[in-house]
């Protein structure tokens, strides 16, 4: 737990009670802050009372006598509409911040280093902690992936911060607390919490206004949005700014060309990788996460030999094109977390010969975006709401079957994998649509996936055998 020593003695209200939250209250009130917390859902209030956190209901609560209001990420404040209780708060004239910013706060005189982007900030956040930590490093991983912050342990002056941080949470952080912030790539998502494209492209761009001046700032160019951000931090002027891109040379940044990572920092244009053969780094998209991690990593000091060494001893992680499992020649690959189209599309051009399992809670703009990787996918298989809507898209380019159900899917794909046997086979978990229509969330859709094939297969953790 993260020691909050500038929170003593204040007068905090907590708004949300999961994770993030229920950390934030605890760090509070060990630090003697006077809490009080509440949550709209009754299980996590039983919860938080279970902790001794104090509970009282916030939207009947008189807060003139509190100073903060510690929202959870995921509960508007501004639109589509605010809270109750935020609004509540605003007009009374109380700060309302999150718990990356309590971070902030807490004089731990440690490095931090913060990570945006819509696809692939997982990914490079537990990336560049791997590297750090193989390098012999102190250093810890947390936000919007892994831990919460103040449940992490404390570093000292001498540890890395490596935070994954969402649109929903720069928005909470007013505090220029970052030495290097990393913005990976944006495409459209989260329209409905952000009004509009632009609304969404600005919360993103808090990121750099979060780091410090004189820090350093690594983006990349591959979309026409972070090149427009990287030209308004060339004309800032007030730090060190590395470009990378999968899709070619960038002067004075790092790069992938034909599956080959360059260094061109210092101008040497140096080849410092072959990412082919890091296995849970495939495809275009994962070597634009490979190359921001490098570009932290040597921006930090680490040498080049353990980043490339970090880099194929990486594991991956769950959910981002997972391979599950190999079955009678099939991959079986869990892509759970690609729940918009821009993020299904870095699995769909890795494989050529896909049978594809997509659907869920439909997102804007649906699967128009990837006609041109149709040719890649022998069969949909359609579950959730999105089903139908995918079908009418997918009609009269790719053979597809409205399962509805994930296992029927899966069971679909197993059987005509199998009949067909073609070459270099794939069933692919990708769905294109958040889960929240039948699962809880992408993990859960995508432990369910796993289990499923598992079982079928024979491995540990299945409960049926092949024939």
């Amino acid at each position: 737990m993260i020691p909050l020593p500038s929170a003593s003695g204040s007068k905090i209200a907590v708004l949300g009670l999961g994770h993030s939250g229920l950390a934030a209250a605890r760090a509070l009130i060990a630090s003697g802050a006077r809490v009080l917390a509440w949550d709209d859902d009754e299980d996590k209030r039983e919860a938080a009372a279970a902790a001794e956190v104090p509970i009282a209901d916030l939207n009947d609560t008189d807060l003139s006598a509190l100073e903060t209001l510690v929202l959870s990420p995921g509960i508007p404040h501004t639109h589509p509409k605010p809270h109750p209780v935020a609004a509540k708060a605003r007009a009374g004239g109380l700060e309302i911040i999150g718990d990356i910013e309590l971070m902030a706060r807490a004089g731990t005189g440690a490095r931090f280093i913060g990570v945006t982007g819509t696809n692939g900030k997982s990914t490079v956040t537990a990336l560049i902690g791997h590297i750090f930590e193989a390098a012999g490093e102190k250093a810890a991983i947390g936000g919007n992936f892994g831990p919460p912050v103040l449940a992490l342990d404390p570093l000292g002056a001498s540890g890395t911060y490596v935070l994954e941080l969402s649109s929903y949470q720069l928005e909470l952080i007013v505090s220029d607390m970052f030495d290097i912030t990393v913005l990976i790539n944006i495409s459209p998502d989260h329209i409905d919490r952000h009004g509009t494209m632009d609304g969404y492209v600005a919360a993103k761009r808090r990121v750099f206004d979060r780091g410090h001046a004189n820090g350093i700032a690594v983006i990349g160019v591959d979309d026409g949005h972070c090149r427009e951000i990287r030209a308004l931090l060339e004309a800032r002027d007030d730090r060190r700014i590395i470009p990378i891109s999968a899709g070619g040379p960038v002067a004075g940044g790092v790069y992938v060309l034909d599956g080959e990572l360059y260094d061109d920092t210092d101008g040497r244009d140096a080849r410092i990788a072959t990412l082919t053969t890091a296995k849970a780094l495939p495809g275009a998209h994962n070597w634009q996460n490979a190359a921001a991690a490098f570009a932290v990593a040597d921006a930090a000091g680490i040498g080049a030999d353990d980043i490339v060494a970090a880099l194929s001893s990486f594991p991956g992680l769950p959910h981002r094109q997972e391979l599950v499992g190999t079955v009678d020649g099939v991959r079986y690959v869990n892509d759970s977390k690609a729940t918009n189209a821009a993020a299904a599309a870095k699995a769909l051009a890795c494989y050529p010969a896909i049978y594809w399992i997509a659907g869920g809670e439909p997102k804007e703009g649906g699967i128009a975006s990837l006609e041109p990787l149709f040719p890649s996918i022998v069969h949909a298989f359609l579950i959730g709401e999105a089903a139908e809507t995918f079908a009418r898209c997918l009609d009269g380019k790719v053979a597809y079957t409205i399962a509805g159900e994930l296992g029927t899917a899966l069971d679909g794909a197993r059987r005509l994998a199998a009949s067909e046997a073609r070459a270099d086979a794939v069933v692919l978990l990708s769905p294109a649509a958040a889960s929240f229509d039948q699962f809880a969330n992408f993990g859960a859709r995508g432990d369910a996936f796993r289990r499923l094939v598992l079982a079928f297969s024979g491995e540990p953790g299945g409960t049926e055998r092949r024939q």
